[in-house]
This record gives C-alpha cells, sequence and structure tokens, in this order.
C-alpha cells in the first residue's frame, strides 16, 4: 500500500499538522479522527487494514488530517478562545488542506468527508458548511449537540460549527439545499453502550433535514451496536460502496 507521511506548517492555525496519505489514486476521503487523535489514528486503529483492498485497486485515497480537539472541543479553557480555535480549524481544511488534496489527488474528484465519533462532527461541520466542496459524508457515531462541550455558551463562531443550530434557520429555498441533494450524505450510529448520547441528536439531525427536504440515509444499527472501532469498521464496509456508485 502507497503510504505518504506529511508534516505541513499551517499558516492559518500556526502550527505543524500531519496529513496521511493512503493510496496513490481513487475517490478521495478527508477523514477526520476520533476525538484528540492525529492523522495515524485510522493506521493504528485497523481501519486503514479493513478497507486496504479499496485502497490498493485504487478506487478510493484516504486523506487523514490531526484533530486539535484538545484546543477546541476538549478544551477546559476559555470558551470563545475554543469557538475561535474551531473556526481557525474548518478555514484551514478549506483553504489549505482541499488545496492539498486536489494537488496529491489524480483523480481530481471532490472529496468525501468522513469521521468516527467527534470526527464525524468534523466531516459534517465541513460539509455542510461547504458542500459545493465535497462529494459526500459518511458521519460513524457523532453527538450533534454543541451543548456537551460549551454548555450555555453560544457566540457567532460556535452557531457556524453547530448544525443543530444553524440548519434550523437556513431558508428552505437556500442555494446549498439543491447541492445537499446532488451529493450521497449518510449518518450511522449504533443504540448499544456509550452511542446513548448520540442517538437524540441523530434522531434531531434526522428531523431537521426532513423539514427542510435535505436528502440523506440515517441508518440505526441494533441495541448490541456500541461505540467502538469494531462496528465502525463493519460500518464503512459496508457504506463504502453506495457511496462510490
Amino acid at each position: 500500500m502507497y503510504i505518504e507521511h506529511i508534516q505541513y506548517h499551517s499558516y492559518i492555525l500556526d502550527k505543524d499538522i500531519n496529513i496521511n496519505i493512503y493510496g496513490s489514486n481513487g475517490q478521495p476521503i478527508l477523514a477526520f479522527p476520533t476525538q484528540n487523535s492525529k492523522a495515524d489514528n485510522y493506521e493504528n486503529s485497523g481501519l486503514i487494514d479493513e478497507i486496504a483492498d479499496y485502497i490498493n485497486n485504487e478506487k478510493i485515497q484516504v486523506f487523514v488530517v490531526d484533530s486539535i480537539d484538545e484546543e477546541t472541543w476538549s478544551s477546559d479553557g476559555d470558551k470563545q478562545l475554543k469557538s475561535n480555535r474551531q473556526e481557525q480549524y474548518v478555514n484551514f481544511i478549506i483553504n489549505e488542506v482541499l488545496p492539498l488534496i486536489n494537488k496529491k489527488a489524480p483523480s481530481k474528484k471532490l472529496p468525501l468527508t468522513f469521521g468516527c465519533s467527534l470526527g464525524a462532527n468534523h466531516a459534517t461541520i465541513c460539509f455542510l458548511r461547504r458542500p459545493d466542496l465535497f462529494s459526500g459524508l459518511l458521519a460513524l457515531s457523532g453527538v450533534f449537540n454543541s451543548r456537551y462541550f460549551y454548555g450555555d455558551y453560544s457566540d457567532g463562531n460556535l452557531y457556524n460549527n453547530s448544525p443543530e443550530v444553524f440548519l434550523p434557520n437556513m431558508p428552505n429555498n437556500h442555494q446549498y439545499i439543491n447541492t445537499y441533494n446532488q451529493k450521497k450524505i449518510i449518518f450511522c450510529i449504533g443504540q448499544g453502550p456509550y452511542e446513548d448520547m448520540g442517538v437524540p441528536t441523530y434522531k434531531y439531525l434526522e428531523y431537521l433535514f426532513n423539514t427542510k427536504g435535505i436528502h440523506a440515509w440515517f441508518d440505526y444499527w441494533g441495541s448490541d451496536v456500541s461505540h467502538d472501532w469494531y462496528w465502525w469498521h463493519k460500518q464503512i464496509k459496508y457504506f463504502l460502496p453506495y457511496l462510490l456508485d
């Protein structure tokens, strides 16, 4: 398997960021790691090995970028600084990571966004804010409620990074709704151990999508399906054929 490790100095974040590339061609996938994790997260967890056939057969090319969750969602620091930093992270993805993907991806296709756990939140935020720059979304086991991380605090940057808050205010004739409906969007979560916080947020997001006429596949797996790598491995292999069709 072709693997490339890049250390990149982000001018937006003013720090070094790692980006791991798996594969040399195929549909680009921009993957966000689980909470507080780095670009080697999916390799270390065995998920890259799980989808190795897709990578080696040049069906997909996976780009995994460091998170900075310890400065944003996971931080106990000043909430305004946290939300500012999260907004910088989104700008970093849009203005620095996407041009790098375009340069490194021979297919020149728009990337899918993908993530597990808090990575699903990042994938969803980036996709919903700029659907014109992505071809689809796969979000596994996220928790789409910023109150879990920020309490009652609110500001403009946090608003823009909280789909459960900004979607209700999106006009039903907004141009992005038509753009969303040209893409493949999948949300999946189990209903077993440690998924309890996420399930209500998925159901609320599904309600919002329905009220706005946004087409997406919300899939709720069984009560035995936990917040765990074992299931995320199964889920990505289950959904990849649909996303690549």
